[in-house]
């Protein structure tokens, strides 16, 4: 007499693929029954302060905008006080030995840096220094710094 080739574990396998098999066969009959339920679940509204709610908006609420008032475009960047006075700050931090340091705007406490090429006269920390300002990829740069006196 010889042994089945059916064991016990492949039985098992077989009947939780029948079963997995079936449970999706009633989900896909439940959703054929109740499509017109999903789509109301499936609406969303945005109430009067932006908020995702699920009931309509309150037509009481509704705001009239006057579309005059709406302007279409870009604001104008300012460059800052661009009249050809140089600007002054103070040497915040400043490295002799590898030549760069940072001055802070006395207006905005902006901290730009700064590289002992771009110094007229030899800068310390502490030293109160005016300076004009340059962009650079890694953003503004302080350029013809000097000493004030």
């Amino acid at each position: 007499m010889s042994k089945s080739r059916e064991t016990f574990n492949k039985k098992e396998k077989e009947k939780l693929r029948l079963k997995k098999k079936k449970e999706k066969e009633e989900k896909k009959e439940a959703r054929k029954s109740n499509e017109t339920a999903d789509y109301e679940d499936m609406i969303a509204y945005v109430d009067e302060d932006g908020n995702i709610t699920s009931t309509p908006p309150d037509p009481t609420k509704k705001r009239k905008i006057d579309v005059e008032s709406i302007q279409i475009g870009t604001s104008k960047q300012v460059e800052g006080e661009d009249d050809g006075a140089p600007k002054t700050g103070k040497v915040t931090f400043f490295n002799e030995s590898k030549g760069y340091g940072f001055i802070k705007d006395d207006q905005t406490q902006e901290s730009l840096f700064v590289h002992f090429k771009s110094c007229i006269d030899p800068i310390k920390e502490n030293d109160k220094v005016t300076y004009d300002t340059e962009k650079t990829p890694k953003g503004l740069s302080a350029i013809e710094v000097k000493l004030v006196k």
